[in-house]
């Protein structure tokens, strides 16, 4: 990571969660003005195949909810720890987790589209492909990115723990046990969710997994390649 950093880094975008959320804006107005326009910016894969090759790109202005109240408040939210854990990170590490985020959650759709035509699904240039195993249907304009703003607040509950944040603005709470709710309530719903459609949360926040390893690779690593304790402390006092 060091080494890409000193020859990519200058290309890193700054402030990146306002860009993503300004995509959302982009987004609800392409809604509220033209629906059709939006079915044509969905993460469809077989309209990829077929010359759509725009929708790669596209698809990140699909908002993850409904514009209302919550959403706006749960927008800011977002906003704050992203703009956080950029400042921890460093903006290249945070360009390349949230860009690795959407890398696989395309990867993902590409998987379950082809799963779907395996198994005897019947694509479809505009809407979705019908699951012939389960009898669920797959609707493209579900790819959003919902886990992958997710798998920031995940990041930051695991790199800044105590921070506090104001439940409904009123109960102080540190973020750490808020992440242990949501990650608890992303297996339930992982679990719960029929196969093969209960792959796209998971596919989605592989860049968290792959954050985790880092972590457990140091913490399996055997004794005598593990780094001097003395380095260990150094690494703590520096975070």
């Amino acid at each position: 990571m060091s080494k890409f950093e000193k020859k990519f880094g200058r290309y890193a975008i700054r402030n990146l969660s306002l860009v993503l959320i300004g995509c959302y804006v982009i987004g609800y107005v392409i809604q509220l003005l033209s629906p059709q326009l939006e079915a044509m910016l969905t993460l469809n894969p077989y309209a990829i195949l077929h010359g759509q090759i725009w929708r790669l790109v596209t698809w990140v202005l699909i908002p993850p909810s409904s514009l209302d109240l919550f959403t706006i408040i749960m927008l800011l939210f977002y906003y704050s720890i992203g703009t956080s854990l950029e400042m921890t990170w460093g903006t290249y590490r945070y360009n390349v987790y949230l860009f690795s985020g959407l890398l696989f959650t395309i990867l993902g759709a590409f998987v379950l589209c082809g799963y779907s035509v395996l198994m005897g699904a019947q694509p479809t240039m505009y809407t979705g492909l019908y699951l012939l195993n389960n009898g669920s249907t797959v609707y493209f304009g579900q790819f959003s990115t919902y886990y992958i703003n997710m798998s920031i607040f995940l990041a930051c509950a695991a790199s800044i723990p105590d921070v506090q944040v104001l439940l409904f603005f009123i109960i102080p709470i540190k973020v750490k046990y808020l992440a242990y709710l949501d990650a608890a309530l992303f297996v339930f719903g992982v679990i719960t969710m029929s196969f093969p459609l209960n792959l796209l949360p998971v596919v989605a926040v592989l860049n968290y997994l792959v954050y985790c390893g880092d972590w457990l690779f140091d913490f399996f690593r055997p004794s005598h390649v593990r780094p001097r304790q003395k380095t260990v402390n150094f690494k703590r006092e520096a975070r």
